[in-house]
């Protein structure tokens, strides 16, 4: 067994019985529904659908990230077991729970100095980070060393492509991430957005595409564009959604089909209710491994 533990917040938006299955430890985000606390728990407390359901029937959300304290009693509990830890935190573009997570670090090494310890900013989110997070669990399996783990994570984390489109773009424009005017505009034409996140993990528009069907051909395009060997791509493939598993499902179909060296079938998860609380109902993203993203 490995002398450290791997840990991320659930905002990677990974499956329970995903996280579970690669060993990988997490702590939950925060959100609010209506004034009413949760936690982001990989869907136990309230179920997805049940979440976005209320978003479409008109129930306010908010987020809050992770607290210093909370991070360090989280912390406490693997270290205090004679484990090494090594943290991904949601893109500091996002969130500033990474800068939490470091004040927790400092505490924490002051009351273990004998044992390694790590928070890395993933500069990812939603699936693209829980894609950076099985990766080093990859890494891990394969007998490399905390350290080895933690250099390449710094070294590869840009290597993790995030594009995305909403088919609704309402709670674009209640987050402010889209004006009012523009907002309203595109759901009237249906204008579908094609996003990415960018090299300091910023939430970037990138294209203005009409129509649900080219938007998803797009988005594909972009594996085809970026990723690493072109169709002769062999790692694996991530998707998540919110709400909209068909239109998920149109994009993976597209992947499966012209990636034939695919490390397994693409994996589709739900978008959790931290960024879900942002981007609402309608959203699909892909992400995989390719070129360093750059401005």
């Amino acid at each position: 067994m490995s002398d450290y533990v791997i840990s991320c917040c659930t905002s990677a938006d990974l499956s329970e019985a995903y996280i579970r299955k690669r060993d990988i430890s997490y702590i939950c985000m925060h959100y609010e529904l209506d004034g009413n606390v949760y936690a982001d728990d990989l869907g136990k407390t309230m179920s997805y659908e049940d979440f976005y359901q209320a978003m479409v029937d008109g129930a306010m959300t908010k987020t809050s990230q992770v607290n210093a304290d909370e991070y360090e009693q989280y912390f406490d509990s693997i270290l205090s077991q004679g484990h090494d830890l090594i943290h991904f935190c949601l893109s500091s573009g996002i969130s500033g729970s990474v800068n939490s997570a470091n004040i927790a670090l400092e505490e924490c090494r002051g009351k273990y100095p004998d044992r390694k310890i790590y928070v890395v900013d993933s500069l990812a989110a939603s699936s693209g980070f829980g894609l950076l997070v099985d990766k080093m669990a990859d890494l891990r399996d394969e007998g490399k060393s905390i350290d080895e783990v933690y250099a390449y994570a710094l070294e590869n984390r840009l290597r993790c492509h995030h594009w995305f489109f909403s088919t609704d773009l309402t709670y674009y424009i209640r987050g402010g991430r889209v004006s009012k005017p523009a907002g309203y505009i595109g759901n009237m034409l249906n204008i579908c957005p094609l996003l990415n996140v960018d090299y300091e993990g910023h939430l970037i528009t990138r294209e203005k595409i009409r129509t649900k069907k080219k938007v998803i051909r797009a988005c594909a395009e972009k594996m085809f564009e970026f990723a690493d060997h072109g169709t002769e791509y062999n790692e694996k493939c991530f998707i998540s959604h919110s709400a909209c598993y068909e239109d998920a499902r149109a994009v993976a179909d597209l992947i499966e089909a012209h990636f034939p060296k695919l490390n397994g079938k693409v994996e589709i998860f739900d978008i959790g209710m931290t960024i879900g609380a942002h981007s609402g109902p309608g959203t699909v993203a892909l992400f995989f491994w390719g070129s360093k993203r750059e401005d």
